[in-house]
């Protein structure tokens, strides 16, 4: 499957469902060369920028939704507790973020869907961060309606992330108070609103390979402008805090099929590749296909510093894209 692999970098066209089982199922001897080629076909088909995103949680806590990873849902006993983040502290973390060199900042909240408090609140940070810094603008708060979705293109929201969270066929065992097709239907409208779609998932949630396969094939059928690739960081509370970390060298496999299977898409390192990559494993993953990062710290869990990742991707000779590129 090596030359299946290495059509990729003459014709953009990602791997099939055979072909992403292929990396996925590889042995350690040949990894080290699937992660070449991914990182080729990043290089032909991305180029060598690298684009640097900071996110920070509007409402963090509370959420009525039971996700069986997540310390934010209000049915678990985790530690984590609703709370909501002021305007001004909203504004200065926009402008931290900007302060790394990023293009992109994400506004989070941990709900199954914006009420009317949020969404203006919403409004109102994002006027008060357009006044004080000059970034591109994201936001990701859950499932939305079509009216919804047209307030916020109104807003001139750059991207919106909804993450599918894992294959079709294994989502019911991750999530039982909505479907996966529920967060398919906000997708498809918010790219037919001419936002930039931000969808990926988190490996190591119990999924069988043949079932990371199919994610990644079902997220080249969606297409999105970006994937987030976040590693399952057991959270105590939830039903998923005794699942083991996902083995470094499967969560290597992973980036190189999911590149090979979105030649064109950006894929960010998110979530948890701290704990399940390391430093050498973070570097293997971007010298293997990942085009993008979030710096700093996630929802509920710490990240690297960003100065580590920013020096980082100076050895490497990875440019961070500017922000004049992205608009």
């Amino acid at each position: 499957m090596l030359a299946a692999a290495k059509a990729v970098i003459d014709t953009g066209v990602g791997l099939d469902l055979d072909g992403v089982l292929a990396v996925l199922r590889c042995s350690d001897e040949e990894l080290p060369e699937y992660l070449a080629i991914a990182h080729e076909v990043r290089m032909t088909w991305c180029g060598p920028e690298v684009e640097v995103e900071g996110i920070v949680s509007l409402k963090t806590g509370g959420c009525p939704e039971d996700c069986h990873f997540c310390s934010q849902s209000g049915l678990f006993t985790s530690p984590v507790r609703a709370v909501w983040l002021d305007i001004p502290s909203l504004v200065e973390a926009a402008k931290q973020t900007a302060a790394t060199g990023a293009t992109e900042f994400c506004i989070v909240a941990a709900v199954r869907g914006p009420d009317e408090r949020l969404m203006s609140q919403l409004a109102d940070g994002v006027a008060a961060i357009r006044e004080a810094v000059d970034i591109n603008i994201a936001a990701s708060l859950g499932m939305l309606t079509q009216d919804q979705v047209d307030r916020l293109s109104a807003l001139d929201i750059h991207r919106y992330n909804h993450n599918l969270e894992t294959a079709r066929s294994h989502f019911p065992q991750v999530v039982t108070t909505h479907t996966w097709e529920e967060r398919w239907d906000t997708l498809r409208m918010v790219r037919d609103a001419g936002m930039e779609v931000c969808c990926g998932g988190i490996l190591g949630l119990g999924e069988t390979v043949e079932q990371r396969a199919e994610f990644a094939i079902q997220l080249q059928e969606l297409d999105p402008h970006e994937v987030p690739l976040n590693f399952l960081n057991p959270r105590p509370g939830t039903p998923l805090s005794d699942q083991p970390v996902l083995d470094p060298k499967d969560a290597l496999r992973a980036v190189a099929a999911f590149r090979l299977a979105l030649p064109r898409t950006l894929l960010r390192y998110a979530g948890g590749r701290e704990i399940t990559l390391g430093d050498l494993g973070t570097r293997d993953g971007l010298l293997g296909g990942v085009n993008a990062v979030i710096v700093g710290n996630y929802l509920t869990t710490l990240g690297r510093s960003p100065d580590q990742d920013l020096a980082l991707l100076d050895e490497l000779r990875m440019p961070v894209k500017a922000l004049s590129a992205t608009l």
